[in-house]
């Protein structure tokens, strides 16, 4: 057993039942489908996932102790891993066209690992990772709740969630103090492309930076038509509006 390290945010999966779960949760569509692990670890994903041959699978592992110990385990990894921080990568260097992502994420870049499936949605169209609960709830969460945010509308605009599981701090080592959670994404191309990525990121951002707020005075920044002001949307606190909502709004604001 490998000693996690604490600043890389390693909590090792060590039930293999759960490990299983996670990997039968990928959806693939035929012979090829080619697939990332983000942060094999000891391989505990890795095992079950070169068992589906139709998967053509890359990992990618940024602790510099794993590759050696990986290809010791499982040979057909030979040539496969790729040694490095997956959020700096460019994903043409692990793979040519699309492709799904796959892992028990540390905690400390797990938001930041969907923020650069949103980026490269033109090529990632499946996600499915282990979060903290709160996280993966927070990514989820419907309008009307308190959970509803930032990344949930910003997740929701590109890909659709689905919370799978909850997993218990025991089934880890070491056991983290947090539950953790299964997601999927899938990538949902009916409104991609409709608002310019970078004005919708601004408006939403901008949206929730006084949640409590009603929108009239957070968004006074912006100009605004007055198909927007006689709409009534204004009289909203952010987290009232839906996914739609705000993708109807992205369609009539000016910077």
């Amino acid at each position: 057993m490998v000693k996690p390290i604490k600043s890389l945010g390693q909590h090792f999966l060590v039930n293999e039942e759960i490990a299983l779960r996670i990997v039968k949760s990928l959806q693939s569509d035929g012979q090829h489908t080619k697939v990332v692990e983000v942060g094999p670890g000891q391989g505990v994903l890795t095992k079950y996932l070169l068992q589906r041959e139709e998967l053509d699978l890359k990992v990618v592992e940024l602790d510099r102790r794993m590759p050696e110990i990986l290809v010791s385990s499982f040979p057909l990894l030979a040539g496969r891993i790729i040694q490095g921080d997956f959020l700096k990568m460019d994903l043409t260097d692990v793979h040519q066209g699309e492709m799904s992502l796959i892992g028990n994420f540390p905690y400390n870049i797990s938001t930041q690992i969907v923020f650069k499936a949103i980026e490269n949605r033109g090529v990632i169209k499946q996600v499915v990772g282990m979060f903290q609960k709160e996280v993966a709830h927070r990514i989820c969460a419907s309008h009307g709740s308190k959970k509803f945010g930032v990344t949930s509308v910003l997740t929701q605009l590109y890909y659709k969630a689905e919370l799978l599981f909850d997993v218990g701090p025991e089934h880890f080592d070491p056991p983290p103090k947090v539950i953790s959670s299964v997601l999927r994404l899938q990538r949902d191309k009916s409104r991609e492309n409709v608002v310019e990525e970078k004005r919708m990121f601004r408006l939403v951002k901008l949206a929730f930076s006084q949640r409590r707020k009603k929108l009239k005075n957070v968004l006074k920044p912006l100009k605004l038509g007055q198909e927007v002001l006689d709409s009534g949307i204004l009289d909203k606190r952010a987290e009232q509006l839906s996914v739609d909502d705000f993708l109807w709004l992205g369609l009539r604001v000016e910077w």
